[in-house]
């Protein structure tokens, strides 16, 4: 039998010894005694069930291959995660998809049918998670993204009926860079970007500001995460003399373009998309990305951020968690994105349970409606307000500008 010491106070296990003496105290032989006895039996048989009732969280990130300095922080948060919610205990499964897209379908589709998870966070990346919906929605879990494309949650279909997501769309963060680069008087733009589902949405955001600010778009580049070169894009994108280029690649390989500008005398503002916000980026491209800039997330800047900024005590507290583990100076945007999953999990799952225990199709459906009515819920990177058509739920607030000065993160008051 399981152990009963899983269960909260005032559970079976506090109930236990009254159990074992009704148990003892219906032996005997006349009819009343021998329906005692069968309702005895029935209720400790039901307790190995319901002692052993657990939430399981499925968890799909990048922990190696191009992608992996956005998963392993996200790795790192999950053992900051709670072990217990709502009375049941919460174990989290941690699986690797290489930064591939059938890797990420494959470890979805085992969390669903082996590890029968209530709940799966990730992926780490646009492509991954675009590719874990169908899943999801066949499964009928509820899966919260730790990616950037608004693709991944809009518009709610039936399929994304199922799927969530807390980190800043790419339309907040394409936004925040043509507000910024009309106030410094750009008037001309040029794009370079992964060959991707990021790249592609988040050129077309950029497209889309840029336009509405009267900054025309002078170039678009494309280039592989793998590729050991850009040179021929950045060529191609200095003969049109842009006053500004954007940079929407997410991890180290975004480093490379900013790299290759200033190599090449580049002297124009640069920003990168918020995929960037970790220091493994730093750390590849160095003094490169001195005075580029990027929108991110509050948590990259939380200390030089107002006292009234709703994200600044959530963001800070999760920062002395993460560092108190990992060392100073270690925290990034994607271990936040990973910590807010687990706070609409911690709002959630207490009401989901209401309505049915963890491992069933009742638990998972009331999840999922318990996550999309997820109103005034403070996090890292601000307030959370989601609705039947809006699974993040994040408003402008969720947004910074960041410039980045000899490797730090320094916040740019509007």
């Amino acid at each position: 039998m399981p152990r009963l010491e899983s269960l909260e106070p005032g559970s079976l296990r506090a109930r236990a010894p009254n159990v074992i003496a009704c148990v003892r105290a219906s032996h005997g032989h006349n009819r009343f005694v021998r329906r005692a006895a069968a309702l005895c039996a029935a209720l400790v048989g039901a307790l190995p069930a319901l002692a052993s009732a657990q939430v399981k969280i499925g968890l799909v990130l990048s922990l190696t291959g191009p992608a992996a300095s956005l998963g392993i922080p996200a790795r790192d948060t999950v053992a900051l995660l709670p072990r217990q919610i709502g009375g049941q205990t919460v174990e989290y499964i941690v699986l690797d998809d290489a930064s591939d897209t059938t890797q990420a379908v494959q470890d979805t589709k085992k969390l669903i049918s082996e590890n029968r998870v209530d709940a799966i966070i990730g992926s780490s990346i646009t492509p991954n998670s675009l590719a874990m919906i169908d899943v999801v929605a066949a499964g009928e879990t509820p899966m919260i993204s730790l990616a950037s494309s608004a693709k991944i949650i809009e518009p709610v279909d039936a399929k994304r009926h199922w799927v969530f997501k807390t980190p800043q769309t790419d339309a907040m963060m394409a936004s925040a860079i043509a507000e910024h680069a009309s106030t410094h008087g750009v008037k001309t733009i040029a794009f370079i970007g992964q060959a991707d589902a990021l790249g592609e949405t988040f050129y077309a955001e950029v497209a889309k500001f840029a336009q509405l600010h009267h900054i025309g778009m002078v170039a678009s580049e494309r280039f592989n995460r793998t590729d050991p070169s850009v040179t021929g894009q950045i060529l191609k994108i200095i003969a049109t003399h842009p006053d500004a280029v954007v940079v929407g690649a997410a991890g180290t390989p975004a480093a490379l373009p900013p790299k290759t500008l200033r190599e090449r005398g580049y002297k124009g503002l640069i920003y990168h998309n918020h995929g960037v916000g970790n220091n493994d980026f730093l750390r590849v491209c160095g003094a490169d990305c001195n005075g580029t800039f990027l929108p991110a997330s509050p948590v990259l800047v939380a200390a030089q951020l107002p006292a009234d900024h709703p994200a600044k005590r959530l963001a800070l507290d999760y920062i002395a968690r993460f560092e108190a583990l990992r060392g100073p100076g270690s925290v990034s945007a994607f271990g936040s994105y990973t910590w807010d999953a687990g706070v609409l999990l911690d709002h959630a799952v207490p009401i989901a349970l209401k309505a049915g225990a963890p491992g069933t199709p009742e638990f998972r459906r009331a999840l999922r409606d318990a996550l999309e009515a997820t109103h005034g819920l403070a996090d890292t990177n601000g307030v959370v307000n989601m609705s039947a058509t809006d699974h993040l739920g994040l408003d402008q607030r969720a947004r910074v500008m960041v410039e980045i000065r000899n490797a730090k993160w320094v916040y740019q008051p509007r």
